[in-house]
């Protein structure tokens, strides 16, 4: 069996552990910041608890809907989230890409936080699971576009943390 490429993207930020954590794990919060720019994120149900679920909408500028969600499978308080994403549609249900037939159904994640001198310093990874080698072809060809993505969101995780800082 091929082992399945990950995803890793690494960030910074001028905010201690403990807030960043509050971000990212309480619903109007996660509002704030979750999502592409531009859009508006809708948070409809957070269970932060393994087999918990954080299901939430995206509206973009046009009013088009998208949904997506995470189920947890750990939680370290303050220091690491593993879950489960997919896309879903209104109801939670996970449904495929909208865009791109032959994206995996399901991606792990793991989010790590560790706090330097104040600030906090975030890991994302990401990989396809119960996924075939299409679908993993397909999740690996778009790297850069989500390295993209991801800086797009913690740009505005940036933002959000300086604004409720202050």
């Amino acid at each position: 069996m091929e082992e399945k490429k990950e995803l890793k993207i690494t960030r910074e930020f001028d905010a201690p552990r403990d807030l960043v954590w509050e971000v990212h794990t309480t619903p109007e919060h996660m509002a704030r910041w979750w999502g592409p720019k531009g859009f508006k994120t809708l948070v409809t149900k957070m269970d932060l608890r393994p087999g918990g679920i954080f299901h939430y909408g995206m509206e973009a500028p046009d009013g088009t809907k998208m949904w997506g969600r995470f189920v947890y499978r750990e939680i370290v308080p303050k220091e690491k989230m593993v879950f489960v994403v997919s896309f879903s549609d209104e109801n939670g249900g996970v449904t495929a890409n909208p865009y791109s037939k032959t994206w995996p159904l399901e991606t792990l994640n793991t989010v790590t936080l560790e706090e330097r001198n104040g600030k906090t310093i975030l890991t994302i990874t990401g990989h396809p699971i119960n996924s075939t080698p299409e679908q993993d072809q397909e999740f690996y060809a778009a790297f850069a576009g989500m390295n993209q993505g991801f800086k797009g969101t913690y740009d505005q995780l940036e933002a959000y943390l300086a604004e409720v800082s202050a």
